[in-house]
């Protein structure tokens, strides 16, 4: 078991991207992002550290291998690769040949601020996919590997190598690794908050008795 998985997974995965992005606010920091979502209803929620691809746009300098094949050499088990296409829809950057080969070094998911293909074969190969959108034109001639596990820009926040990524049915989240823990705890009493208004609004009580109780409006307020 890694240090990931025994420090961390857990106790993200309890979490909602929306817990992480309160405390993030809470905490002056940016990592939500915007418009990344689940490629199909049922993909797994998914946390781990990010290997970061760059692309870029094709042209007479060419790529020395096919975009992906160094993040998936790179990644260790459980890691999720972050591709930054720059939001682009009419190419894709990710698909069923890349997804079979990420699934089988154990990669946690994908999140793509841009859009994939080979939807199909990626839900039948299981591997978690958020993505902008699907569109079926080849990434062949349009764009092209820039860097692999560099610092990159994904949906608007700065990501690099080994920062932590949270993704579910709300959206994506980039925790900053030096703020890690601090996120986590500011996140953990967000959580336990909203669980425990919930409970009195499903006992009963008033919308308006629980909000004045929690003082809900001001709940970012350091």
């Amino acid at each position: 078991m890694t240090e990931f998985e025994s420090k961390y997974k857990t106790r993200l995965l309890r979490l909602s991207t929306t817990n992480i992005a309160d405390a993030l606010d809470a905490l002056e920091l940016k990592g939500a992002t915007c418009g990344i979502r689940p490629m199909w209803e049922n993909a797994a929620k998914i946390t781990g550290y990010a290997v970061t691809l760059k692309l870029t746009a094709a042209g007479l300098t060419k790529s020395k291998t096919h975009l992906g094949v160094k993040a998936i050499e790179t990644a260790a088990s459980g890691d999720v690769i972050v591709v930054d296409n720059g939001g682009r829809l009419d190419t894709s950057c990710w698909g069923g040949i890349l997804a079979n080969g990420a699934r089988m070094k154990g990669v946690s998911g994908i999140v793509v601020d841009g859009a994939i293909r080979d939807l199909d074969d990626i839900i039948v190969a299981n591997l978690p996919v958020y993505a902008k959108g699907t569109v079926v034109a080849t990434a062949r001639g349009r764009i092209m590997e820039e860097s692999t596990n560099s610092m990159i820009q994904f949906g608007g926040v700065q990501v690099r190598p080994k920062d932590v990524i949270l993704a579910d049915k709300s959206g994506v989240v980039i925790i900053p690794q030096e703020k890690l823990e601090a996120v986590l705890s500011k996140a953990e009493d967000f959580f336990v908050k909203e669980e425990a208004m919930v409970a009195e609004i499903l006992a009963g009580k008033s919308m308006l008795e629980v909000d004045a109780k929690y003082n809900y409006e001001k709940m970012l307020q350091k």
